[in-house]
């Protein structure tokens, strides 16, 4: 067997070669990436992938010979690669090099993989434990060990177990922990492209989730993943397969894969599998969403590895497309296509988008999601917001370029919450910030906007809304022109999205928005800082301290108090994140210890929303919310 990797230099060029053309699963494919060595430092210079070269093989020689598709300019195209017992050489872009083997394996990443204490991880899963696929043999399977399968090594480093200051082990994590504690506790984090990950085993996730890869927000993206112990937990063969499936899925985040029905959203854009994607038996799609039959027969058919497509990604991808802190998730990426109509459309869905009639300069872009019937009773998920992947938005910019919202956090929602639309439940309602993702601000000049979102019915169906128009307004007055600036900066894009963080990485961000409300705290758009900064003081933020644990910073419902109230006096939030800025304030209120007040703030929403006309059915869930949380609040009253 000729097939792995090769290392090799020729003066100032190292070269770290793939050959790929037997042994398991061979794609057919011959790699490379492409290092200029300078004094002591070394720089990625490029990539290159030979997709189907000829192999000829004689007298103990072995020759692979393509075209390859290089990332810069060369007009050498031609890829040779010479193997025998007398050694090996391989001749790239006009060059040769003498290369050596060096591994069975394409590439070779570092996981350190954490636990927060409580949280136990998974160790392994017997594939003859549970009926599977006739062709698939049984076997142990690790994370590592499925991944070496894939033909990539996973170097394990020594894991840690984090103790907890302050706070029991049952601990409800949420996106702005998470990266704070990857800054703060992952050994091998950094501001540049290398092959290492973070994985944190945690108890539990805000949203429930079973995992996340969170690591969406700067230029330096897919170091950190996260796996919830609650939501994956027991020691079933069900449960260890279900907990070996969510380790991988999360992992593959990290190595630029995308989800099975959403490859055609990468840059450039790959083609589908079976059934628009759902139909693939591949770790990165969901097993409650495979069609046409379901969970039960996605595992009964699941091999336990990657489709050919993505076992092409993993090992001949260019460097910077796979390697952990490049391209930001599925990039490299093109402007796309504003989302059409289908031709027909047979659904029985209707997707709507409804905004505020125009915007200032620097305000965040939030708009509702609606998603109804259009005749009898229709059963779908209920994943509607487009933080969880069923739900793509297109943006039409006023220069007329047209880019596609992506979230700064992922969800990746493993498991089927069905919802039934008919005469008792006519629509599903959700509320999306918009005005910044992972590429930064998508709002950030006047002018006129056109919207439009899609989403993946349970069926496959493709429900796309007509376009919503976004009004952005030129600044009026000087302090217009101020507070735009103050709340348009990256870091405030980023604290939006994730409802205030604490840390440090953010600081200028947070210093941007005390700024507004100090200095500008009669402006309308002062309600966002003071929204922020007020969910963020009434919750609790985890921080872990490298060499001392998990620290808890508790509550700081005094400060909530002060900015949550004013957001509710005001009421210039759509009603979505109002409810949500009512509820929290209740619990500040009962955490100060008026159970009473608190009470008091549920009775008020309710009446609020009944003074804005809000329609029966919405009313009677906003009362039986209310009721639920003053039960839970009086639950926990000392």
């Amino acid at each position: 067997m000729i097939s792995g990797l090769y290392h090799g230099q020729d003066g100032d060029s190292r070269l770290e070669l793939r050959v790929d053309v037997d042994g398991a699963r061979p794609t057919g494919r011959v790699s490379g990436d492409l290092f200029t060595v300078s004094g002591a430092t070394t720089s990625y210079a490029g990539s290159f992938v030979a997709d189907s070269p000829a192999v000829r093989s004689e007298g103990g020689e072995t020759r692979v010979e393509g075209r390859g598709r290089f990332t810069f300019d060369t007009t050498a195209t031609d890829v040779l690669v010479v193997i025998s017992g007398a050694g090996a050489t391989a001749t790239v872009a006009g060059r040769r090099y003498d290369v050596a083997f060096i591994s069975p394996y394409f590439r070779s990443v570092l996981l350190e993989q954490d636990s927060v204490v409580g949280a136990v991880p998974f160790v392994s899963y017997h594939t003859g434990s549970l009926p599977g696929p006739a062709g698939s043999p049984p076997r142990e399977l690790t994370v590592a060990a499925a991944y070496a399968e894939a033909g990539i090594e996973l170097r394990v480093a020594e894991p840690e177990v984090i103790p907890v200051d302050g706070s029991g082990a049952d601990l409800v994590w949420d996106d702005a922990e998470l990266h704070h504690a990857m800054t703060r506790h992952f050994g091998s984090y950094g501001d540049a492209a290398a092959w290492r990950v973070w994985l944190l085993v945690a108890s539990r996730h805000v949203r429930g989730l079973r995992g996340i890869m969170f690591d969406y927000q700067d230029d330096h993206q897919r170091q950190g993943a996260a796996v919830f112990h609650d939501a994956v937990r027991g020691t079933r063969p069900e449960d260890r397969r279900a907990q070996l499936r969510t380790y991988v899925h999360e992992l593959g985040h990290a190595f630029n894969l995308l989800h099975s029905w959403e490859k055609h959203l990468a840059t450039p854009p790959l083609p589908l599998g079976p059934e628009a994607g759902f139909g693939d038996l591949s770790w990165m799609n969901y097993a409650y969403s495979y069609r046409p039959e379901g969970e039960p027969a996605y595992w009964s058919a699941f091999p336990f590895h990657f489709t050919d497509s993505e076992l092409a990604h993993l090992r001949h991808g260019f460097y910077r497309d796979v390697v952990m802190g490049a391209h930001g998730f599925g990039i490299g990426a093109a402007e796309i296509e504003p989302f059409e109509q289908p031709v027909e459309d047979h659904s029985g869905l209707r997707l709507e988008l409804r905004g505020k009639e125009a915007y200032e300069l620097g305000e965040p872009v939030v708009v509702e999601l609606k998603l109804s019937r259009t005749g009898g009773p229709r059963t779908t998920h209920g994943h509607l917001h487009p933080d969880s992947g069923f739900t793509q938005v297109s943006i039409t910019r006023p220069d007329g370029a047209t880019v596609l919202y992506r979230p700064m956090l992922r969800q990746c929602v493993d498991d089927a919450p069905q919802i039934t639309l008919d005469d008792g439940n006519p629509a599903l309602y959700r509320s999306a910030y918009l005005g910044h993702g992972r590429d930064g601000h998508l709002f950030q000049q006047p002018g006129e906007y056109h919207v439009r979102a899609r989403y993946v019915a349970a069926d496959g169906s493709h429900v796309v809304s007509p376009a919503l128009l976004v009004r952005v307004r030129r600044p009026a007055t000087p302090d217009d022109h101020r507070v735009a600036e103050l709340m348009l900066g990256d870091e405030q894009g980023q604290l939006f999205s994730l409802l205030g963080s604490d840390s440090p990485a953010l600081r200028s961000g947070n210093e941007a928005l005390d700024e507004v409300i100090d200095r500008y705290g009669a402006h309308p758009l002062a309600g966002y800082a003071r929204l922020v900064k007020g969910l963020n003081a009434e919750r609790e933020f985890k921080e872990l301290v490298p060499g001392e644990g998990l620290r808890v910073r508790p509550p700081d419902p005094k400060q909530g108090i002060r900015h949550l109230s004013r957001v509710v006096r005001e009421a210039g939030v759509d009603n979505i994140t109002l409810n949500l800025v009512m509820r929290r304030l209740a619990r500040a209120e009962a955490r100060q210890g008026d159970l009473g007040r608190a009470n008091a703030v549920l009775d008020r929403m309710v009446a609020t929303f009944q003074a804005k006309g809000v329609n029966p059915i919405v009313m009677g869930q906003i009362r039986r919310q209310a009721e639920l949380t003053k039960a839970a609040l009086g639950a926990q009253a000392p």
